[in-house]
């Protein structure tokens, strides 16, 4: 090909790819949008590749994501923000595909644009773009105008903004659910960009509208409005307009209306304040935890605590508790779940005597639900209860409990027990340990699920950590060693990898007495994996073991073990050695 051709040659492929048939060719040549950019030049890239891609019907919506996505980060590529307006017409067609996902992307990318682009050139460009989705007549031109609006308002002049409110307006009565969907999604961002005047008057009435919709799908999206607005109100508006939708959304006859209030009420109570929180919120918030739907149930459940932290001890008591103790023996399993994954934070909002006397007996009834992940929820926040009323007064209620829960059927639960133990150690205190769960660690050891013999092992280490060598010396090592004969081969495993685990924490001394022994004993096992394993737990040895001990023991089993029928145990054997070797060699 000639040097004059050249330059055309990047344009050409990729017309030709876009064209293909094969949807990956087409793909592939608009995600190197950019690199073709570059070697057509500014000019060329604004001349012929941006009205390319405007006249491109590609009917796959993957390919015109992707052109929605690579449009977005042009600008450089057409040469500056001068050039800017030149990628809106493809993003406009773009704004009007059936595909949700192309639309969102190219109204994200316009966004992006726009908040670059200089102001001059939104008034000429930016904003007639906005104006002609805003009129369209497919409904998805109108769906995308609505998320444009906060970038076009600023730099519009005094009647160019009266005309946009007005459209704002239209679009929010719009014949479409989609349209007047969208129009509340996207309020609170015009909203911020609204002058307090016309933010009282014009935003407001555009709000009451969406709010009184006959469409839940609209006012379940006015409820996330609520909050935006209240932060941008001020207190006394807030609380007379605001605050009445607040509370008339909360009896709404849709069941996911009334689910959007209860997951946004703690961010509604900041807009309005403690005061009208307190005497209006409150009633409304305990209608909710009663609802008769059990997913607004588990909304309203799951802000339990947030909200009581809100109110004052009294008020929480009085009010709140009532619903709790409904809640916890709720029919819904997903209720009791939720309720039990925030209860414990009520404890320091309740204080000592409260949460002795009211919340401890839900404590207890949710440790023994029969719905497990009712039980984990309870058992893994046990430590803000513990704050509140002491160890001597948890030790005496909940820890019968999660003895029981120790031998729970389902082994997640047994699981979520062990990663507690080494936390409930450190606030029992060594003595309590010893007599309470001491016996339960190493039952763990030979439990049926790998997972927690895993963790038991594990778990073994963390308390050698806590309470120190010598009481690991004396409580652990004995009995580990002594499982060391189980006919089992996966349990002698288990008994293993706890000893490569203690080994760093008992020190050099212990390790070479106790612990090495036992393992090159268990280089003989019947089983390859337990002498393949062996060799592993060598290996990790060798930092903590002396150089004469190492001579003496370690290298010789190794050897052994290097010449094994087995391939695996002849693998890992030789990579201990020569981890020695080069140990060797640096000291």
């Amino acid at each position: 090909m000639s040097m004059v051709d050249e330059p055309l040659y990047p344009i050409a492929v990729l017309i030709d790819e876009l064209k293909n048939d094969d949807i990956q060719l087409r793909l592939n040549s608009i995600r190197k949008l950019s690199t073709i950019a570059r070697a057509l030049g500014e000019e060329r890239t604004r001349k012929e590749l941006i009205p390319f891609l405007s006249e491109n019907n590609d009917d796959d919506d993957e390919v015109l994501l992707a052109m929605a996505e690579e449009l977005g980060v042009f600008i450089p590529y057409v040469g500056g923000l001068e050039y800017a307006h030149v990628l809106l017409p493809p993003l406009e067609t773009l704004c009007t595909v059936e595909e949700t996902c192309v639309r969102d992307k190219a109204v994200e990318s316009l966004c992006r644009i726009g908040s670059q682009m200089r102001e001059n050139d939104l008034v000429d460009w930016f904003i007639p773009l906005v104006k002609r989705l805003a009129a369209g007549e497919w409904f998805t031109a109108r769906v995308s105008a609505c998320g444009l609006f906060h970038i076009a308002y600023p730099s519009a002049s005094e009647l160019l903004k009266a005309e946009l409110r007005t459209i704002y307006s239209q679009l929010c009565q719009d014949d479409m659910p989609m349209v007047r969907r969208s129009a509340s999604t996207n309020l609170g961002k015009f909203a911020a960009t609204v002058e307090p005047a016309y933010l009282k008057t014009d935003v407001m009435q555009i709000f009451e509208d969406l709010t009184q919709d006959d469409q839940d799908s609209v006012r379940l999206l006015a409820v996330e409005g609520c909050a935006a607005l209240g932060k941008l109100l001020e207190p006394q508006d807030c609380i007379a307009h605001i605050l009445p939708v607040i509370v008339i959304f909360s009896q709404d006859k849709s069941w996911r209306v009334r689910y959007m209030v209860a997951n946004q009420l703690y961010e509604l109570c900041e807009a309005v304040g403690p005061e009208p929180t307190k005497t209006d919120l409150v009633p409304a918030y305990v209608r909710l935890l009663r609802d008769n739907e059990a997913e607004v149930r588990i909304a309203a459940a799951g802000k339990v605590t947030k909200f009581s932290r809100i109110l004052t001890p009294e008020l929480a008591v009085q009010h709140i508790l009532p619903c709790v103790k409904e809640l916890s023996s709720d029919s819904s399993q997903h209720v009791r779940s939720a309720l039990a994954s925030v209860i414990m934070g009520m404890a320091p909002v309740l204080g000592k005597d409260s949460t002795i006397d009211q919340l401890l007996p839900i404590f207890l009834s949710l440790l023994k639900d029969e719905f497990p992940d009712v039980r984990l929820n309870i058992i893994s926040k046990l430590d803000q209860v513990n704050q509140v009323i002491g160890i001597d007064l948890l030790s005496q209620s909940l820890l019968p409990a999660i003895v029981e829960l120790a031998e729970d059927r389902h082994w997640r639960v047994r699981l979520a027990i062990i990663e507690y133990i080494p936390l409930l150690a450190s606030q029992l205190g060594v003595g309590f340990f010893d007599d309470k769960l001491g016996a339960l660690c190493m039952q763990w050891l030979q439990d049926k699920v790998y997972s927690i013999r895993e963790a038991a092992a594990n778990n073994l280490k963390r308390l050698a950590e806590e309470f120190g060598p010598d009481w690991a010396m004396q409580h652990i090592v004995p009995q580990v060693l002594e499982m060391v004969n189980n006919p089992h081969y996966l349990y002698r495993m288990t008994i293993l990898s706890a000893i490569s685990l203690l080994a760093p924490v008992m020190g050099s001394e212990i390790t070479c007495s106790k612990l090495l022994p036992v393992v090159v004993t268990l280089a003989k096992d019947r089983v390859a994996n337990i002498r393949f394993n062996v060799a592993k737990v060598l290996q990790s040895f060798i930092p903590i073991v002396d150089q004469s001990m190492m001579e003496k023991t370690v290298r010789p089993c190794l050897v052994e073990l290097a010449e094994d029928p087995d391939v695996d145990v002849r693998y890992f054997s030789k990579q201990a050695l020569e981890a020695i070797d080069q140990v060797m060699m640096t000291a």
